[in-house]
Formats: C-alpha cells, structure tokens, sequence
C-alpha cells in the first residue's frame, strides 16, 4: 500500500501538458548536439575559416570534427555513475554549461589547438546531456507514448542539425570570419537557455523513489497523472517502482559495471549494438561531410551548403512518422525496413559516383536524401530509445552511458576517417557503409526482441528473467484510462516456431514475444 502522504498539486502544468512540456524542453538537449554536430560540415568549407587555419588538410579538418566525440565518449562513460549520483535533473544542468563553456571557446579560438579544447570541452557537455536527455524522457514516459515521445527527441537533434546547417549557409554571405565565429557562437545561446530550464523541470520520479525520496517522487508521479493525489493509477505506478527498487536492493548484489555485466550481459551487448550501427551505417559521413559529399558529387562552393541545407530539411520532416508509428508498428519493424532502404541508397550512391556522368551530381542529391530520411525515420530514433528501455532501473544509467558511449566512439571513428577514406578509396566508401546497413538488418532481425508497450518494470519478461506481474499492476502502470494499442487478447507468447531459427536456437526460452496482458486474460 502506498503510505505517502500528499496535498493537491500547485503545480500549473500537470497531466499531458506538462510531460510534453518536460519532453519538448529536455528535447534542447537533443538539439544542442544535433547543431553541433552539423555545425562543422558547413563552415570547413568556407574561405574564411581555410584563409584562418592556414588551409587545413584532411587530416586537420577530420581531427577538428570529431575529436569533440573524443570528449563525449569520456563523459558518456562518467554519466552512468554522474546520473546516479546527482541525478537526471543535476546531469542535464551540468551538461548544459559545459557545452556552453566549450562554444565560447571554439566562438572566440585564436587558432588549432584552441579549437581543439573548445570541441573537447563542448564534446564533454554532449556526452552528459546525450546520455541523461534519452534515461529522463524514458523514466517520466507512459509505455503507450514513450516510443513517441523518444522519436519527438530526435526530431529536435535533427531539427538542430538542420538549424545550423542553414546557418552556416546565410552566414557564408557575410565577408570576414564573421561567417564561421556567428554559427559557433549560437550555440552558447540554446546552451544558457537549456541551463537555466534545467532548474525548473521536475526530477525523474524513479530516480527519487531510487534514492528514498518517496514524497517528491510521488509528487512527480500524481503530477504527470493529473495532479490529484488520490488517483488509483498514480498510487499503484508509485507502489510498482517501490516494490522493483525493494527487489532489487533485497537481491544484494551491488550496482557495480561488472554486475551489471554479469547480469544483463545481453541487455548491454544489445544496447551497445543499436547505437554502434546507427553511426556504421553511415550517417555522419552525411552529416559531418555533406558539402563535401556534394563537392566530390559536382556541386561546389555555396551551391553545396544549399544541397545540405535542402537535405536537411528533408531529414527533420522524415523523422515525423516515427512519433506515430514506433508504438503502433514497434521497433523491429521500423528498424529492418529503414536498414533495407539505407544500404540500396549507399550502393547507389557509389555507383553513380562511380559512372561519373552528366547525371551524377543530380543522382547523388536523391540518393543522399533518401539514405538521410531513411535514417530519419529509423536508424536515427530508434537507438536512443531502445537503451534506456531495456535496461532495468539500478543499472540503466550505467547501461545507457555504456550504449552511448559505443556512439561516441564509433563516431570519432567516422568522423576521423570519413575526409581520409573519401581520398584514398573514394566511391567505394559509401557501399562499404552498405555493407554495415545489410549487417545491421541481420542483428535485428535474429536477436532484437520488441519493447513496444511494454512497461519498464516489466522488461524483465521481455528477456525470460521473471515471471510477468499481476494484471492489476500491469493495467495501473499504464498512466492513462485508455488502453494502449499494443494491448491485445491471446497468446502471451508466439509459439517458437514462428522465429527466426537462429533466434530458436540461441534463445530457447526467450520471451522476446512478450506482450502486456489483453483484457481476454482476465
């Protein structure tokens, strides 16, 4: 029984407005790293900014881009612990400054190496907020809405991508170093706006149940229900985090990596695979070098930047469907069809890169806006939901930065090598990154179970590692009288034999088929 004590809240926004409210404005997170990532692509090849560092080679330019991933990578991996300590709310303010801080630096840069620190330092603030914005909008989500809400997130990191894609751009008229320093500026301003919210938005509910702070987080809970302390859904979503942090503290084992390694090994490996392929199937060799991709194609100068500028247009309306489909057609499904589409594109990209004719730069813009949106709608969204889905609550800070980690990682690795790669083997680049779209295709397929519906506490079932929870919890965990869509009668489980073989082989006992109890089961 819940024993918490609460007053109707003053809170003005309560209910749906105010977790899209919370969703929309944790989103800036998104956005900051999306225009950092694009802000790049665009002013290296400006006049002013190769007249200013002396005309720098693949080398230089490549390192300049991602060694800001070198600074994420070490603070993805320190959020885990960060996330836990201070919690999401403090993660995110801290993020917010850092990467404020590194903007300024890289705004004012008197040259390399100062560049250098000030995308370090940026790269730091990246590393928090991209591993505590996804944990934050999936601990305060409804089941039935968080793949939504996830997808929103994203459309925001390449809403932000486009932003400063088009700065770039209209900054490109101006006739001094103005025209790179305004672009990298921008950044400090969205960076103070994202602090200064930070200290307005509630914490997660589950990380104050996690750390005995039952009232504020019931609080936070009766808030996202409507703000009526005696709601039934409320009080029962409450008891059904209390009893899972109960669980998993009586179970003793510590919340150490290496526990968690042993654990949820699969969990972990999973994670680590979604957001590795999501930077292997090639879309920061876009996103980094899209002027660059169009110069090599026949576009040059200004007219490049604006074949970016349309793309990226294109891309922020492609990661529209997502926020109505993730949660009706679930993950796996959006993952294998964008993966398919992705790697022809890539293999046509090359191939008219190849030919070299007439036709070729023309070919080229279709074939990159048709990967960029392919990703849009896919690869791009759905990797940072998944983590913080499918790792449980005493680890899912830890196992989240882990995953994102893995995409800092392997988008230094791209972004490093892309200007390099583009030299030496040229249009057979963008086929080999194919190759990782098909790999990828297969991964998901085999061994991906689907999350779509599911609440985080009982994720477990998911995986086969304990029995399925009362119906009364099940129904009281879902925040809304409305039942999700993903809510069906029948078969709990899919027989075996309607899975891949090697899935049957591998998983005998795997519950990946999971779906929440249907009113037929009463």
């Amino acid at each position: 029984m819940v024993d918490v004590a609460l007053t109707p809240s003053r809170r003005k926004l309560v209910g749906q407005p105010l977790l899209y409210a919370i969703s929309v404005f944790a989103s800036l997170g998104v956005f900051l790293f999306g225009y950092d990532q694009g802000v790049m692509s665009g002013i290296i090849t400006g006049p002013y900014f190769k007249q200013f560092f002396n005309t720098p080679g693949p080398i230089e330019i490549g390192t300049m881009v991602a060694v800001l991933e070198l600074g994420a990578l070490v603070t993805s991996i320190a959020a885990g612990r960060v996330g836990d300590i201070i919690g999401r709310k403090g993660t995110l303010f801290t993020g917010a400054v850092v990467f404020t801080i590194g903007g300024a630096i890289q705004t004012f840069t008197t040259g390399f190496y100062v560049m250098i620190v000030g995308r370090v330092i940026s790269g730091c603030g990246v590393g928090l907020l991209s591993t505590i914005v996804p944990i934050y909008q999936s601990e305060i989500s409804p089941p039935n809405h968080r793949g939504a809400l996830a997808c929103m997130e994203f459309t925001c990191n390449v809403f932000g991508y486009a932003s400063s894609v088009w700065a770039d751009y209209f900054c490109s008229f101006i006739e001094s170093d103005l025209s790179w320093r305004i672009p990298l500026f921008l950044q400090c301003v969205i960076g103070s706006i994202l602090a200064a919210g930070s200290l307005i938005i509630p914490e997660s509910p589950r990380w104050l149940i996690d750390t005995d702070q039952d009232v504020a987080g019931m609080t936070v809970i009766v808030d996202l229900h409507g703000g009526d302390p005696n709601n039934i859904l409320a009080q029962a979503e409450f008891q059904e985090i209390k009893d899972k942090v109960i669980y998993e503290r009586e179970l003793g084992e510590g919340r150490s990596y290496a526990v968690m390694w042993k654990k949820y090994k699969r969990r972990v490996l999973l994670a680590m695979s979604s957001q590795a392929f999501a930077q292997l199937n090639g879309i920061n060799v876009i996103s980094y070098y899209a002027p660059s991709v169009f110069e090599e194609a026949g576009w040059l100068g200004r007219d490049a930047v604006l074949m970016t500028g349309i793309n990226a247009i294109i891309y922020t309306l492609s990661t529209l469907p997502p926020w109505y489909l993730v949660d009706r057609w679930g993950r796996r499904v959006i993952l294998l069809s964008g993966a398919v589409i992705m790697g022809i594109s890539l293999g046509l990209t090359g191939w008219w890169m190849y030919v070299d004719i007439p036709a070729t730069p023309n070919a080229v813009v279709i074939c990159v806006i048709v990967f960029n949106a392919a990703f849009g709608y896919s690869w791009g969204p759905i990797p940072w939901l998944y983590p913080p889905e499918i790792m449980p609550l005493t680890f899912r800070s830890k196992g989240v930065s882990i995953s994102t980690a893995t995409n800092w990682a392997f988008n230094f690795i791209v972004g490093e090598t892309t200007p390099y790669l583009q030299e030496v083997i040229t249009w057979r680049l963008y086929p080999m990154h194919g190759f990782y779209c098909a790999c990828s295709f297969i991964l998901v397929y085999f061994l991906y179970p689907e999350t779509k519906g599911v609440p985080l506490e009982e994720m477990d079932a998911v995986f086969g590692e304990e029995e399925r929870l009362d119906y009364e919890s099940e129904r009281a965990s879902l925040m809304s009288n409305t039942r999700s869509p993903s809510v069906r009668s029948g078969p709990r489980r899919k027989a075996a034999t309607e899975r891949g073989w090697v899935s049957r082989l591998l998983y005998r006992d795997d519950r990946s088929t999971y779906q929440p109890i249907g009113e037929g089961d009463e």
